[in-house]
This record gives structure tokens, C-alpha cells and sequence, in this order.
């Protein structure tokens, strides 16, 4: 019944690689990230991203957006996003508590982009003085919260208007393996060429059991940040499990191949669904126009999938669900 289900790719199965490499991993040896293999991340990273990274691991995305962004804006500090960001809309307030009161800052886009001119405009529209909160990050999501994919040039727009005015970038990257598979650039060269300074990379949707990566660029991390890890509980004891994760899903570039089939499927519902599309599908998300009576239909015929507001539903392919695992929902759609 896995192949029927569409609601999200966290619920997806582990990738049996995945479950190799907890297995090896059981065995004595040091506790929490004092263990070779998280004192290998460092390296495995650098070579995939062409510079040099400091990594760190986390057990869930959350986390992940919460520590880069507390380690980056003070408590007096703002986060400017989009208004429908994740960390926004669906992280209850944590990059608030992670950073100590932090406000987040919504801004308007399409297809979940932060719009620069209106960016612009937000930024020259706050008085340099001790009564308003000033901005000192701004965060966008890649793939975007309705799947939309940041092009390199794109990213580099945004880290123009963060780096005049003496702001970080982060990028949400739960979805990060997506957007680099559709886009068919380097990892490099939508982060830290196109002037991204810590990535939340993401895992855990991509066949991982629970594992994230905080990647800072240019020696954006340092001093502060395991701090913030231990103080927000994430310091786990055995935490070369999470490490082992990571690792699997890096060897011969498993992440991508799993991007690359979640897409796969999602680009074949998109086909049959037609001018029911709301968005491009630019990665592994489907917003789509049903009625109530055709969601119901669907959902007799034993799919699963979130409705997205009236008339509206999301579908969400996984690692595992490639084309041919999505043709029973795509022949259903077309036959609506």
C-alpha cells in the first residue's frame, strides 16, 4: 500500500543502505560526536560542495533552521523570510526560542520565493536605531514550500541584498537533494558560489531515518554552534548513528539518485494532471485543484494525499515512488 501513499515524504521507508549503516555502526566507540564518523563529515562535505565546509549533525530539520539562524542573529535581531516559509508557518515558533527571541520577519513572494524588490523595500523602510528590530538573516527554502526550485542566479540576487547590508543567508534545504537534481547544477553552485553561508541539508526526507546536516560555508560557523546543539537538547549520546545516516546517503551519491527517482514520479503525475497544476514542479511536490467530490474519488481508490485548502490538494512523491510506482495515481488523475 506504500505506493498509494502520497501525504509526505517523512513517512517514506528508510533506504535499506541507510539500514546497512546503522547496523555497522553498533558497536562501542565514542559517544556523542566524538566518533570517526562524524569526525569524517567535515571532509566528506568539502569534497562534495568544492570548498571547505564545517559540518554538524542534527536529528531533525527543525533543528537544523533553528541553531544555523540563532547562531547567526542575536536576540534583538530579526529573520527575514518568506511569508509562508517553514520556519515561519511550521516550526512553532522554534527559531524564535533557538535564538532567544528573534523575530521572523514575512515577506511576500510567488511560488514561495522571497520577491527582491519587495525584500528591498522591507530592508530601506527600517530606521537604523535602537527602537526597531533590525535584520540580521535572511532564510530561503530550496526546493520552496510549493516546490519551486531556486535557480543559482536567483540565490545570488538575494545574497547581493543580504551582503550589502551585512546579513547572512540561509537556506532551508530539506529538500535540497530535489532542487539539485532538477536543476542538474552542482551542489556548489546554488549554495555557496551564489552566496549561501550555512545550508540545512536535508535527509531524512530523502531515505534517511533521521539525519540532517548543518553545512556553514566560509567559515560562517565556529564558536557558538555545537553550544547551541548541546543547550537545545541535540547532542545525542550515540550520535554516530545519525553520522552513519549521513555518510550512506553520500557514498556514490545516493542522495542524488533518490532525488532524482522521487522527481522522476513526480514529474509523471504532473503530466497527467495538466492545467490542474498550480505550480511548476520543480522537484517532488504537486499542488493541484480537485474538488471535494475528486479528492474523495481518490481516496476510495485507496490514495493518500493532504488536502491544501479548498479545492486544492498537495501530492508528495518519495525516494521510492519512482514513475512506474506513480502510474496508478497518474491514470486515476487523468481519468478524473
Amino acid at each position: 500500500m506504500t505506493a498509494l501513499r502520497f501525504f509526505s515524504d517523512n513517512a517514506a521507508a528508510v533506504h535499506p543502505a541507510v539500514m546497512d549503516a546503522l547496523a555497522a555502526a553498533n558497536h562501542v566507540d565514542t559517544a556523542y560526536d566524538g566518533d570517526a564518523l562524524s569526525g569524517s563529515l567535515d571532509a566528506a562535505f568539502s569534497d562534495l560542495f568544492e570548498t571547505e565546509c564545517e559540518v554538524v549533525w542534527i536529528s531533525t530539520g527543525t533543528a537544523a533552521n533553528s541553531i544555523i539562524l540563532a547562531h547567526f542573529v542575536r536576540p534583538w535581531q530579526g529573520i527575514l523570510c518568506y511569508e509562508e516559509a517553514h520556519i515561519e508557518v511550521d516550526e512553532c515558533g522554534a527559531p524564535t526560542f533557538y535564538s532567544g527571541g528573534a523575530k521572523l520577519m514575512p515577506l511576500p513572494g510567488t511560488g514561495a520565493k522571497i520577491d527582491a524588490d519587495a525584500l528591498k523595500a522591507r530592508i530601506a523602510g527600517i530606521r537604523a536605531d535602537v527602537h526597531q528590530v533590525q535584520p540580521a538573516a535572511i532564510s530561503i527554502t530550496n526546493a520552496t514550500e510549493y516546490g519551486l526550485s531556486w535557480r543559482p542566479d536567483e540565490v545570488a540576487e538575494i545574497s547581493e541584498i543580504a551582503k550589502a547590508s551585512g546579513m547572512k543567508l540561509h537556506m532551508d534545504g530539506a529538500r535540497f537533494a530535489n532542487a539539485v537534481a532538477f536543476l542538474g547544477c552542482t551542489p556548489a553552485d546554488v549554495t555557496w558560489r551564489a552566496g549561501v553561508d550555512a545550508l540545512s541539508f536535508g535527509f531524512t526526507k530523502n531515505g534517511a531515518m533521521m539525519a540532517e546536516a548543518l553545512v556553514f560555508f566560509g567559515g560562517s560557523g565556529g564558536a557558538g554552534v555545537r553550544e547551541l546543539k548541546k543547550r537545545g537538547g541535540h547532542l545525542l549520546s550515540k550520535g554516530r548513528f545519525v553520522a552513519a545516516q549521513i555518510r550512506a546517503m553520500l557514498k556514490g551519491d545516493l542522495w542524488l539518485a533518490n532525488a532524482r527517482a522521487a522527481n522522476a514520479g513526480a514529474a509523471a503525475l504532473a503530466a497527467a494532471c495538466g492545467d490542474r497544476l498550480m505550480y511548476p514542479v520543480e522537484a517532488n511536490e504537486l499542488f493541484v485543484r480537485l474538488t471535494a467530490e475528486e479528492a474523495a474519488d481518490l481516496r476510495a481508490q485507496g490514495f493518500d494525499f493532504y488536502d491544501w485548502g479548498e479545492g486544492a490538494a498537495r501530492l508528495v512523491t518519495s525516494w521510492d515512488q519512482d514513475a512506474a510506482s506513480t502510474a496508478p495515481l497518474a491514470a486515476a488523475i487523468a481519468a478524473l
